[in-house]
C-alpha cells in the first residue's frame, strides 16, 4: 500500500512493515511475519520491481514479529539485514526477558492470534547473521536511513529516520493499535522491557524532520516526532 512517495506498507494495524522506494533500490523497515514473504513480493511487483532491487532490511529490534522474511532474503538473496548491537543476540534467537501481559481482551487477543498464524508465526526464522549498527549512524541503503537509539521496548531498540520519505520508523517504541486491547491512538506497546526508559526514549525522536510517525503495530501516524512523548505519556 503505498503512503507517500516512496513510502509503503505491507501487513496491516495488526503488524506491519514498510518499504522506502528509490532510484538506488529499496530499504526494507521490519519484516513482519514470514507470510508477509508474499505480500512483499506482491508490493515489489507493484512498484517494476522484484526482490533482487531490495538493497537492505533494517530491524527496529530483534523481536519475532519483526523478524519474519528477514533471514529469508539474506540467505536465499544476500540481502544484509541491520539491527542495532544490543538486539544482535535477540534477533538470533537469544533469551528475551518475560514481560507481564497487563491489560488485554479478548476479542482483540484472538485477532492478533489467528493473523498471526495466518502468516506463519508460529515459525519464527531468526537470523543466522547480522550487521550490527549503533545509534546515530547513516547507512549507505536507499533513502540513507539514520539510526536513532529508543531503548526500553527492548535494549536495541531503533527508530529509523528516513528524510526522503518524511518519515520516521519507531517499531514498537510506540504503538497506534494495542495488539492486546484494540485501544487506538498513540499509546505504550504492549511486551516492553522497561515501560519507563521506553517513554523516557521518545524524546529522542524530538528534534527530527518528519510528517510520518510509523509503528510495527496499528494505524500510520501523522505527527510532527516533536509532539511524539507528550502524546503517548498522556496514554501510559
Amino acid at each position: 500500500m503505498k503512503l507517500a512517495p516512496h513510502l509503503h506498507r505491507i501487513g496491516n494495524d495488526i503488524v506491519a512493515a514498510y518499504l522506502v522506494d528509490t532510484a538506488d533500490g529499496v530499504t526494507i523497515i521490519d519484516a513482519g511475519l514470514p507470510g508477509h514473504w508474499r505480500d512483499l513480493q506482491r508490493e515489489l511487483a507493484s512498484l517494476g520491481k522484484t526482490v533482487s532491487d531490495v538493497r537492505g532490511v533494517v530491524l527496529t529490534h530483534g523481536d519475532s514479529d519483526h523478524l519474519g522474511f528477514a533471514e529469508r532474503l539474506r540467505r536465499d538473496h544476500g540481502v544484509p539485514v541491520f539491527v542495532h548491537e544490543a538486539d544482535a543476540d535477540r534477533a538470533k534467537g537469544g533469551d528475551k526477558p518475560a514481560t507481564p501481559l497487563g491489560r488485554a481482551k479478548a476479542l482483540p487477543v484472538l485477532r492478533f492470534f489467528f493473523y498471526s498464524l495466518s502468516k506463519g508465526g508460529l515459525r519464527t526464522h531468526y537470523l543466522s547473521e547480522v550487521t550490527t549498527v549503533r545509534d546515530g549512524e547513516t547507512l549507505d541503503l536507499p533513502g540513507s536511513p539514520v539510526i536513532v537509539g529508543l531503548p526500553g521496548h527492548s535494549p536495541g531498540s531503533i527508530a529509523v529516520h528516513v528524510p526522503v520519505a518524511d518519515a520516521v520508523f519507531v517499531g514498537d517504541g510506540l504503538t497506534t493499535r494495542h495488539v492486546l486491547t484494540g485501544s487506538e491512538g498513540a499509546q505504550p506497546a504492549p511486551f516492553t522491557d522497561d515501560p519507563a526508559e521506553a517513554l523516557d526514549s521518545l524524546r529522542n525522536l524530538a528534534h527530527l524532520d518528519a510528517a510520518w510517525v510509523l509503528p510495527g503495530h496499528g494505524t500510520p501516524w501523522r505527527a510532527r516526532p516533536a509532539d511524539v512523548e507528550s502524546e503517548v505519556r498522556s496514554r501510559a
